[in-house]
């Protein structure tokens, strides 16, 4: 709603009509030292006009930079339909469709969102999303635990070339569950997960490996050798991917002799905002076999009576809907109103349009790591293909470089030494289809001005 609506009289009301004096009442149950104690940095209250006011000046401090930076979060071009149609009223409030019967429009898209997941995965199944990719991948990660019936191991094998804040959250999420994640080390001359690094790690069971396509570096996996291996030694593979690379890379579905078990990531990509980080939305695809470990809900396509096709909550594993002890999650609403833009924006582009935004981003960054290699000192790190990222090594400190190029008004990338202090001279760049020659040429000029005075 776009306002509270009750006065003080209201309050007052409902308040008499329960019995109670106050609010405050409400809460009685909890003990003192447990409540919060008075919002004391909480500013007064404003009101309509200069809430408005303000909003406008924070979002101008943001400022509209030119972007090169990815590292997670991609800025794509978003047709105007996308959000025209997500935000009619049938879909704005896009909360757990409780009634089945009287809920089918948000139950159908949802079962197409699930229907063109599972698609561009490859695999038999996807749930009806999850709240980020981090928090995805830690569903993932529970879900090959319960799973894997050929060892009872509660190890993880998770490669450093995963997302930092992918791990961060993975830990946070699972380490007090008695999971242990063991860090694989990558290659420092070719930025790839080997076998080689591997293979030490296979000794002991372990119950999954983590194969992110592309890595964080933007680097191309050897998904093919990684998938076989892990299962070689009895574990599910968890491909953690990005859905519009997918596009034009191999699906999860597809690695290796049997294909990768899971997969999961964020769903950014498809027609969500960066918003100044978030809100996003995750997906998590599976094989058929596993259906019954995959967290959150199922949407399911079924006749009625009168042999009408209708949709349904074909499978729930939250604790509100079943019992405690089978329960496998406690998503809820799980970002759906960005699931709903994410079906419409896959809809409008289709599967062409998909490989037409992987070809132009893939096309941007070869032309802005051409053009920013001119510059004395600036090269690329890593020989092996990517897909729209790519590391620079620089001939002086990122973090110095970056403040230079933010007085332009450019983002100009991701300083690898915050999380690889053996990165510390190198720069994660991105360039997606949105990103113009003259932009590309404005950044490389800033760059070689910056470079010289540094």
């Amino acid at each position: 709603m776009p306002f509270i609506p009750h006065t003080e009289d209201d309050l007052a009301a409902m308040l008499a009509a329960i019995g109670i004096d106050s609010i405050d009442d409400l809460f009685d149950e909890i003990p003192p030292s447990l409540r919060t104690r008075a919002l004391e940095a909480i500013p007064p209250a404003l009101g309509e006009m200069d809430i408005a006011r303000l909003m406008q000046e924070r979002a101008r401090a943001d400022g509209q930079p030119v972007c090169f930076l990815g590292a997670g979060a991609y800025e794509h071009h978003i047709p105007a339909a996308v959000w025209q149609i997500a935000t009619r009223g049938e879909f704005y409030s896009a909360y757990t469709p409780y009634q089945a019967e009287a809920s089918q429009g948000t139950l159908q898209l949802l079962y197409e969102f699930q229907s063109m997941m599972a698609a561009l995965m490859a695999l038999d199944v996807s749930n009806a999303s999850l709240y980020d990719g981090g928090s995805g991948l830690a569903e993932a990660v529970l879900m090959a635990i319960r799973a894997n019936r050929q060892n009872n191991s509660r190890r993880v094998l998770v490669p450093r070339t995963l997302h930092p804040a992918y791990r961060r959250t993975l830990e946070s999420l699972v380490a007090s569950q008695g999971i242990e994640l063991v860090e694989v080390s990558f290659d420092l001359a070719e930025g790839h997960t080997p076998l080689t690094a591997l293979e030490p790690l296979g000794a002991e069971p372990f119950a999954a490996l983590v194969i992110p396509q592309p890595n964080f570096f933007g680097v191309l996996e050897e998904v093919d050798a990684l998938t076989d291996w892990a299962q070689a030694h009895q574990a599910l593979v968890i491909g953690v991917v990005n859905p519009i690379a997918m596009a034009r890379l191999s699906p999860p579905g597809e690695w290796g002799a049997q294909g990768a078990d899971i997969a999961c990531g964020d769903a950014q990509p498809l027609g969500i905002p960066l918003s100044s980080g978030g809100p996003y939305a995750g997906f998590l695809c599976c094989k058929k076999d596993y259906v019954r470990q995959l967290p959150g809900r199922l949407v399911g396509r079924t006749l009625d009576r009168d042999g009408k096709t209708g949709f349904t909550l074909t499978l729930q594993a939250r604790e509100q809907h079943i019992r405690r002890g089978k329960a496998t999650s406690n998503i809820c609403t799980n970002q759906g109103l960005l699931v709903t833009a994410a079906t419409i924006h896959m809809a409008l582009l289709g599967a062409e349009g998909l490989e037409r935004v992987a070809d132009a981003s893939r096309a941007n960054l070869d032309r802005l790591v051409a053009l920013l290699s001119e510059i004395p000192g600036v090269e690329p790190a890593f020989p092996r293909a990517v897909f729209h990222e790519r590391v620079l090594r620089l001939p002086g400190r990122p973090a110095e470089l970056l403040r230079a190029l933010a007085a332009h008004n450019i983002l100009g990338g991701y300083d690898l030494g915050q999380a690889y202090p053996e990165l510390d001279s190198a720069l994660l760049v991105c360039a997606t289809e949105v990103r113009t020659e003259q932009e590309m040429q404005t950044y490389a000029a800033r760059l070689r001005e910056i470079v010289a005075v540094h």
